[in-house]
């Protein structure tokens, strides 16, 4: 796919990843499917209550794309523990804190591939894992024993294990929440978290994980709503044009795709609103932009960005250079919407849970 043969619309719908509310496709979803060209979609628990209706609701999505240019993304973020998207049918596996603490890099590994696999065979192309923060907060903390570990080399071994395993599944492995949700104390979903540790001491500890990530291969990195003293100003590092352009870009050369956590975290809407967080998202330079709104806010936030990249005033020459990006990416991973979901054969994915649960045992 070159991308001269995109209108502006299609261009800037590839650069969206919506959620769903429903366990089925409402008239919303279609819109953005056959008249925005979003990228993707990522789904949750919420939008199936079997492992049949969620491979039916993959297939619908992707029938739904097969007109357009580029194929459909489906993610989700299946870290395990707390966060388990999975239907009933599927056993959870242990958090990353209770597998890595446990069970060691083997058990990590193990489970990374089983995920992976789940993944890929039920028809999802992204898995917005693993996360990379330090642990420094209890378990039920909103991150907590989603983390693999206290010690930046530790962190950094585990969550490059799990990228690489989902990797070579054929799934792209967002890493999250760059530059790191273990320096402050707030959670995202409701209050706008701040960093006031300097910037040199979060490198050395919080970036760390990160960067030896991107040396090893690191193809998306989700960047979290966390607003840094004297650094991002009035804005989270998610919309911060200065943070992911001097740190991301430059400082660690990463080429990658730069991803928003979800715009619909209750800190971003109330603080900036849907549309001026969804423009701040493009005009900050990340390639792949997550959200969820309302019908009627959704279509005013997108006809506006379109407006804005027409007339200029967000440039053209970035929103290529994302575009560019994302479609390299799906041709890399071979993302179709053609062909069946394949399915996974559950009783035996169940029994390789089992021993890794076995295996990390309190």
């Amino acid at each position: 796919m070159k991308i001269e043969e995109l209108s502006i619309q299609e261009k800037v719908g590839q650069m969206l990843i919506i959620g769903m509310d429903t366990n089925y496709i409402t008239p919303r979803i279609k819109t953005m499917i056959t008249k925005y060209k979003i990228g993707g979609i990522i789904l949750y628990r919420k939008n199936f209550n079997t492992y049949q209706e969620m491979l039916d609701l993959i297939s619908q999505l992707k029938e739904l794309n097969k007109k357009n240019k580029i194929p459909l993304w489906i993610g989700i973020d299946q870290e395990g523990g707390r966060v388990n998207r999975m239907p009933k049918e599927i056993l959870n596996l242990p958090s990353a804190n209770q597998i890595a603490s446990k069970g060691g890099i083997e058990q990590v590994e193990k489970s990374a591939e089983i995920i992976g696999k789940i993944l890929r065979k039920s028809g999802y192309h992204i898995n917005f894992a693993p996360v990379l923060d330090l642990k420094r907060f209890k378990n039920k903390h909103a991150i907590g024993d989603r983390c693999y570990g206290e010690k930046k080399e530790e962190v950094a071994q585990y969550g490059i294990a799990v990228m690489k395993k989902l990797q070579e599944q054929g799934i792209l492995s967002v890493i999250k929440h760059f530059p790191g949700h273990g320096a402050t104390k707030q959670d995202s979903h409701y209050l706008l978290p701040i960093i006031s540790q300097k910037m040199e001491d979060l490198e050395k500890e919080d970036m760390y994980p990160f960067q030896e990530a991107i040396k090893n291969g690191a193809e998306a990195i989700l960047v979290g709503h966390l607003l840094i003293k004297n650094i991002t100003g009035m804005y989270p590092a998610s919309l911060s044009r200065k943070f992911i352009g001097k740190y991301l870009r430059k400082k660690y050369h990463y080429n990658g795709l730069v991803v928003t956590d979800d715009l619909k975290m209750r800190a971003i809407r109330f603080i900036y609103g849907e549309e001026l967080a969804l423009k701040k998202a493009f005009q900050a330079g990340n390639d792949v932009i997550v959200f969820r709104f309302n019908q009627e806010q959704e279509r005013k936030a997108i006809e506006r960005i379109i407006r804005l990249v027409q007339q200029e005033k967000i440039k053209s020459g970035r929103i290529n250079r994302s575009v560019k990006r994302i479609i390299k990416m799906k041709e890399k991973y071979n993302i179709s919407d053609e062909g069946e979901v394949e399915g996974i054969e559950i009783n035996q994915i169940n029994e390789e849970i089992e021993r890794i649960r076995e295996a990390c045992k309190n």
